[in-house]
C-alpha cells in the first residue's frame, strides 16, 4: 500500500489574558485548546487597573494553551480530495 496522505500536524500556541494570580486558577483556555500550565499559571505578565486618573500596573499570571490539528496534504505525485495517484 502506497501512502497517499502526507498530512502535517500543526500546533497553535496561545496565552490567556493576564489576571491576578489568585484569580487565574479558574481561567480556562478557549474551546478546542488544551491547558499546558497548571495551578495559577505562569507569573510572566502585568495587568493594569485604572483608579481615577492613574493606571496602576501589577504582576499577574496567565496560562499557556495549545491546539493540535492535522493539516491534510497529499504526498508527492498524488492530488485531489482523495489523493489519487497518476
Amino acid at each position: 500500500q502506497i501512502k497517499k496522505q502526507c498530512g502535517q500536524k500543526l500546533v497553535i500556541r496561545m496565552k490567556t489574558e493576564c489576571v491576578p494570580c489568585s484569580l487565574n486558577l479558574e481561567t480556562q483556555c478557549p474551546a478546542g485548546y488544551t491547558k499546558v500550565t497548571n495551578g495559577t499559571g505562569i507569573p510572566d505578565c502585568r495587568y493594569y487597573l485604572e483608579i481615577k486618573t492613574h493606571t496602576l500596573s501589577f504582576p499577574g499570571c496567565r496560562h499557556h494553551c495549545m491546539k493540535e490539528f492535522e493539516h491534510p496534504e497529499c504526498c508527492q505525485g498524488h492530488w485531489g480530495p482523495d489523493c489519487v495517484g497518476k
